[in-house]
């Protein structure tokens, strides 16, 4: 075969796309420092720059934020939980029974469907700049001199293990218990995982889709508040008369 005959043509971007130079150039600084470590990024042009790396990296990539891009503002750690939840949409289903739910599905098994019927791909989706695994990490820290931001995102194993942010980032703290308190995502190096807002012997993690919300199964949502219905007109007891209508008038004509 012909090279010049049967290669395929290269796409070349279009003249009129948006461009975004300045976090363009915040990637492609991020990116010399990481090098493979960054597996793929996302630029919401005039807002906002997605990096996603590796889970070895997570660490590193905080301290490249901080010490090299000038983002020593900590806003927020948290994790996703991208698994369609197996127990259905019951929220806005009325009064019907979700299905119960097969075996746990692991964070790297995208493949899984979660009402066991398999699946030619992937069940879910993991937002922009991708993913592979079912469980994310996300952070966003600002450059408050350059008025920039950058939100990191990485795949969590399935140890649910990732290194913690709190000796680069002393705010971190709270946001990695809460992390893992709700999905159970463990942060190596954190000076004291404990629960926050859960007592210490809850099972679960409330936040993982899997996790049964009992409230939202018993009655429509919002479920977990009891809405009393409006008092009807009063009836008369069943030994008493009626009143006539010249008293429910006001009296007689």
């Amino acid at each position: 075969m012909s090279p010049d005959t049967d290669a395929p043509p290269e796409v070349e971007a279009a003249d009129d796309a948006p461009r975004d130079e300045a976090r363009e150039a915040l990637r492609d600084r991020f990116a010399a420092e990481l090098g493979d470590a960054v597996v793929d990024s996302h630029i919401a042009v005039g807002s906002t720059l997605w990096v996603r790396v590796t889970a070895e990296a997570w660490r590193t990539a905080g301290q490249v934020a901080r010490d090299h891009l000038g983002c020593r503002w900590f806003d927020f750690i948290s994790g996703v939980d991208w698994l369609p939840s197996p127990w259905g949409r019951y929220e806005n289903d009325g009064f019907d029974q979700p299905a119960e739910p097969d075996t746990e599905i692991t964070s790297s098994d995208p493949t899984r469907h979660p009402d066991g019927a398999g699946s030619a791909g992937p069940v879910f989706e993991t937002g922009v700049a991708g993913g592979e695994a079912r469980f994310q990490l996300l952070a966003r820290v600002v450059n408050l001199a350059e008025h920039t931001d950058i939100i990191l995102k990485a795949d969590v194993g399935d140890d649910m293990t990732m290194p913690s942010w709190v000796p680069l980032y002393d705010g971190a703290d709270w946001h990695e218990r809460e992390t893992w308190e709700m999905f159970g995502i463990t942060f190596e190096g954190h000076p004291g995982l404990r629960h926050i807002y859960l007592p210490a012997d809850f099972e679960g993690h409330p936040l993982r889709k899997d996790f049964p919300l009992i409230a939202r199964m018993v009655k429509p949502w919002p479920g977990i508040v009891d809405v009393e219905p409006m008092p009807a007109e009063d009836e008369p007891a069943e030994d008493e008369p009626a009143a006539d209508e010249g008293d429910a008038e006001g009296g007689e004509a």
